[in-house]
């Protein structure tokens, strides 16, 4: 982000701006943390680091520097430790303004750590001790937009009634959707629990008791007592007694199949995230608040009358969605007996104690976070009084009601009233007392016994109120009538008609299969106070199903339910099968149609024909069907080829016949053919096997000839045979397709006829899926063995292979295994090398082995990472022979570096007066100059150059001696000052790109102007100079932008907008995505 202080920039001067910007770091703890920025500005700003959590005043942790060579701002961590975890900011300020990057620090925590035991007398010494663990559970990374996985986990362990709440807390709103992928994901859970625990139930919540301790149980029965047990706080292991140690903080008791966990001295830390795995399963999540609250105001002690309800209440200081009430330290929930309730602004508490009795006096306590406030309920007995009052009852006319009601004494007496008369034991009203148990009954209820009914007893009353309603009802003889179905033929009309009685006004409705039916379109509905009747004109078979009559009023409703049938021509049955043929008999076999057309079945018709003729004669006597799913056809000629087919009756005459039968010969059975001879394979893939064989021989009376053939394979690890083919195999050679690569197979083929199946040939040993071997071999001759990178750059070495089976592939450096840094994708026919940011340690050799069970073969490759070299040291001239200067200096601080370094050395004299190559590749640091001649002066360079590049030169004193020349003058022509001074414009334009999902992309262009001008990088019109996502760097007016990986929020058009004092150029492209 850029901020700019000044409405205008005075000319030439520029807000700072970041060249490079700090990259993100993922790395191992104890190791160097190392954040680069390079920034521009005029004038220079300066530039300071800083992070979000903490400060950078220790000089131990955290070091700054500035590189001049590389015109870096450095900030390094050495040994960084988990704590250095955090956002860090990079600040470059001038007078006109001030540019600000961050960068993210991710530190991996590795193995345990050991920590020297804390004196037992120090409990703040052994906390810190058990403050960290560095095992952590496997967790779902989640981004922003996303639901916290935490959300889930605390989900799949709470009951239903607390879905709410959780929902709530972490802003779910689509309760169907959360309950369709809740029930998704315990059914994956049950099924990981399943390989640990035979059951596990009883889970109880965590819940802060009043003792200060925060516990949590539930019951498991495990499939292996030894099966160990974690517990887990924000993804971090602790460590955990059994209880008999009091230094423990965390501890685990285990009462039979309960497993009971506490965590004691609770403080804001304890707060988070808590789950039990067994072995790798998690079979427990539940999280604990500890919100920073106070209570505004605390409970007060109370006094209740037996049979009365009690309340505590409380304030707390901060709005709390859900506390902990307690009585006599045992958790309570809102229920039948206790009633719990929430302000709207979530601050007041309350609880309601129904129905007091003397075992409900107590301490009752509200616990919330750290805090925690109690009350004491004494329950009084002031004598008689209702330990249940009467109810409101509503009743219908015609049926019976009653009220009732408890004393809390059995020898008072008591009366009863409506509407302020006395009533007694008659006109169809009974008096009841059962001890303490009094009740008044009406028998047949009418209009006229609704009113307010009470009941007194010592001077305590107990009213309510008697409502008689009169909702529609349907008599059983009406009901039983009308629920029988209506059956009629297709094309006929249908009647229901149902008799009810009820209070009026009477709404009516007729449904038909659930959908409601009105009037219009062969539908016609009558009504009236006492009956209605539907009426459905010229039905179809798809008009069979339900119809139903919802009668309703003001009181209540009541349905009734018929079926309509249509009868319609029964479907076609399946085609029939041949059971058996013989010379004078064919015996056929079917199953009954799917569709009956809505009656029964009576029977069957079998007509049959010879092949290639179109006429079909009927086989049963037109007026006999047949009553059997079977029958022998005595009328064929022997030899002849014969089909069948079958069709069904019912009460609407016969149906649509079958597809017809297989063909069959009217002629006796065959004998089954022999064994196939000659089996083998022709050829295999890691999918495929492709197998031929011969004809099996006839033998006449003993084998007949085969017809068809049948594959069958069986995996070597199992038992059963399986089917390769749906349809017959008519040719001898076949392919079996959909193997499982390097799988094992034994394969078999069995010949068939008409007389069923032969003996089945297997081959001799079982067959692996796989191609025929090949001994790994690199395929790409054009592959290159060495090759030079400048450090920070990308290295991608990509090799191409042909091996069988799929070879083991491997990389070294130097002998060694490649470091974590470096990455490797292995492809079915090649492999990758890829190291995002080399350094100066990658150079080396490295060969990569492709290995299988037939033989393997290496490449190698010298992958070479240097820098742009620095120059030499002082250059020194002495001459040792007359006509020859000796030229030496200083080696360039690389050569130790480098042992591919080499020096270049360059000389020009007083005359020439152009710079002329003495020597290139030279390896040492001192070189002889000859041809030296008097009079003439003498200058020299000295270059260090390397496999990329060349370093500045280090220039030499002036050698040589003067001569005494005659004076001579010469008039020069008077010099005019140039202005070289441009506006921007762009002499290399962007180009337009279309990028691979998920690769990277780079844009570059150049622009000149002088002064420099200012460049800044849009995307839709929105400036990308700040965003880290982009790489941009600015060199000698060559404009570069790299994306890492190209997304579909990459899409768009870039812009480049380069700004001097002298005027402003743009340059645009698009950039697009294919997937």
């Amino acid at each position: 982000m850029i901020t700019q202080y000044v409405e205008e920039l005075p000319p030439g001067k520029t807000t700072p701006d970041f060249t490079r910007k700090p990259i993100a770091l993922t790395i191992q703890e104890g190791k160097l943390a190392i954040f680069k920025a390079v920034v521009n500005g005029d004038p220079a700003p300066e530039v300071t680091w800083g992070r979000n959590k903490g400060e950078l005043s220790d000089s131990d942790k955290y070091k700054t520097r500035f590189d001049e060579r590389n015109q870096e701002y450095i900030l390094e961590m050495p040994n960084v430790s988990s704590e250095q975890a955090d956002t860090y900011k990079c600040l470059a300020i001038n007078p006109f303004g001030k540019a600000v990057c961050t960068a993210t620090l991710n530190v991996i925590e590795v193995g345990f750590k050991k920590r020297a035991p804390a004196p037992k007398n120090d409990p703040e010494e052994f906390r810190k001790m058990l403050k960290k663990t560095v095992v952590k559970r496997k967790q779902k990374q989640w981004k922003e937009g996303e639901i916290d996985p935490r959300f889930w986990e605390v989900l799949l362990s709470a009951n239903k009634i607390d879905y709410e709440h959780i929902c709530l807390k972490y802003g779910v709103t689509d309760f169907r959707w959360m309950l369709k992928t809740l029930n998704q994901m315990k059914m994956e859970r049950e099924a990981e629990q399943s390989k640990y625990v035979e059951k596990i139930h009883s889970m109880k919540q965590i819940e802060v008791k009043t003792d200060g301790r925060a516990k949590f149980e539930l019951d498991m029965k495990m499939k292996d007592p030894s099966s160990k047990i974690s517990l887990f706080k924000d993804g971090e292991m602790l460590d955990y007694g059994d209880g008999t140690d009091d230094s423990k903080k965390h501890n685990m008791q285990k009462f039979g199949e309960t497993y009971l966990f506490s965590i004691k001295d609770l403080g804001p830390e304890d707060a988070g995230l808590y789950q039990v795995d067994v072995e790798e399963a998690n079979m427990f999540s539940t999280a604990l608040s500890l919100p920073d609250v106070e209570f505004d105001s605390t409970l007060k002690d109370t006094t209740v009358v037996q049979g009365r309800d009690a309340m505590f209440k409380c304030a707390l200081s901060v709005p709390v969605p859900k506390i902990t009430w307690c009585t006599n330290d045992v958790s309570v929930e809102h229920g039948d007996k206790y009633d719990i309730t929430v302000s709207e602004n979530k601050q007041v508490h309350k609880l309601s104690v129904k129905n007091c009795k003397p075992e409900d006096k107590g301490v009752y306590s509200a616990i919330v976070g750290l805090k925690s406030s109690h009350g004491i309920l004494v329950v009084d007995d002031p004598g008689v009084h209702f330990l249940s009052g009467l109810s409101n009852t509503t009743a219908n006319v015609g049926e019976s009601a009653e009220l009732s009601c408890n004393l809390s004494i059995e020898d008072s007496a008591g009366m009863w009233y409506k509407d302020g008369k006395k009533l007694e034991s008659k006109d169809g009203i009974t008096l009841v007392k059962d001890g303490a148990h009094h009740k008044l009954i009406i028998r047949t209820c009418q209009d006229t016994d609704s009113g307010t009914y009470k009941f007194e007893a010592e001077g305590r009353k107990s009213e309510a109120t008697l409502t008689i309603e009169d909702p529609p009802r349907i008599d059983a003889e009406a009901l039983g009538k009308f629920s029988e179905p209506v059956i009629v033929k297709a094309g006929e009309n249908a009647s229901f008609k149902v008799q009810f009685s009820g209070k009026d006004p009477i709404k009516i409705q007729w449904f038909q299969e659930d959908e409601e039916l009105l009037e219009g379109h062969g539908v016609k509905i009558e009504k009236s106070s006492t009956h209605s009747r539907l009426r459905l004109a010229k039905c179809q078979r798809r008009d069979t199903g339900d119809i139903k009559i919802k009668i309703r009023n003001e009181f209540d409703s009541v349905e009734a339910t018929s079926k309509l049938i249509v009868l319609a021509f029964a479907g076609p049955p399946a085609p029939p099968k041949i059971v058996s043929a013989y010379k004078d008999c064919i015996n056929l076999t079917w199953l009954p149609p799917s569709n009956t057309g809505g009656g029964s079945i009576v029977g069957y018709n079998v007509e049959k024909r010879k092949k290639g003729s179109n006429f079909w004669s009927q086989v049963n006597p037109k007026d006999e069907p047949i009553r059997d799913k079977k029958f022998p056809v005595k009328d064929v000629i022997e030899g002849a080829e014969y089909e069948f087919r079958v069709s069904a009756m019912n009460t609407c005459g016969p149906g649509e016949p079958s597809v017809p039968s297989e063909c069959v010969f009217a002629r006796d059975p065959k004998k089954p053919p022999g064994k196939v001879k000659d089996l083998r394979l022709t050829a295999s893939s890691y999918t495929t096997l492709s197998l031929s064989w011969t004809k099996p021989t006839e033998v006449k009376g003993v084998e007949d000839e085969a017809k068809e053939y049948c594959l069958e394979i069986r995996p070597t690890d199992q038992l059963e045979w399986s089917r390769c083919h749906t349809n017959a195999v008519i040719q001898t050679s076949f392919t079996v397709m959909g193997l499982k690569s390097m799988a094992t197979y034994w394969v078999r083929v069995t010949a068939t006829n008409e007389g069923g199946e032969g003996l089945p040939q297997a081959l001799d040993n079982y067959i692996t899926a796989m191609p025929p071997p090949v001994i790994p071999k690199f395929t790409d001759s054009k592959m290159k063995n060495f090759m030079v990178v400048k450090a920070g750059n990308t290295v991608r070495v990509s090799v191409s292979f042909e091996a069988c089976p799929l070879p083991d592939i491997t990389w070294l450096k130097d002998g060694f295994p490649v470091a974590k840094h470096v990455t490797i994708t292995d492809l079915e026919k090649g492999s990758q090398l890829f190291i995002h940011t080399s350094e100066l340690s990658d150079t080396g050799i490295y060969a990569v082995t492709v290995k299988n069970v037939v033989g393997q073969d290496t490449f190698t490759i010298e992958i070479r990472v240097t820098d742009d070299p620095r120059p030499p040291g002082p250059v020194e001239l002495e001459q040792n022979v007359q006509g020859t200067v000796t030229v030496t200096w200083a080696p360039s601080p690389d050569e130790k570096q480098d042992d591919r370094l080499h020096y270049m050395v360059l000389k020009r004299d007083s005359i020439k007066q152009t710079w002329r190559t003495v020597v290139d590749r030279l390896f040492n640091n001192k070189f002889t100059v000859v041809n030296i001649l008097p009079g003439r002066e003498y200058n020299f360079r000295v270059f260090a150059k390397n496999d990329i590049s060349i370093s500045e030169p280090s220039v030499s004193p002036v050698w040589g001696t003067t001569k005494k020349r005659e004076k001579f003058t010469c008039d020069l022509p008077v010099s005019k000052t140039l202005d070289f001074q441009t506006a921007p414009k762009f002499i290399v334009p962007l180009k337009l790109h279309m990028a691979p999902l998920g690769y990277e992309c780079y844009m570059s262009c150049a622009v000149r102007g002088n002064p420099s001008p200012h460049v800044t990088w849009y995307r839709n019109h929105v400036s990308l100079n700040t965003n880290p996502n982009y790489y941009i760097t600015n060199v000698c007016g060559v404009c570069s932008m790299l994306i890492l990986r190209v997304g579909p929020q990459d899409i768009g058009e870039y812009m480049v907008v380069a700004d001097s004092p002298l005027g402003r150029a743009e340059c645009s492209t698009k950039l697009t995505v294919r997937e």
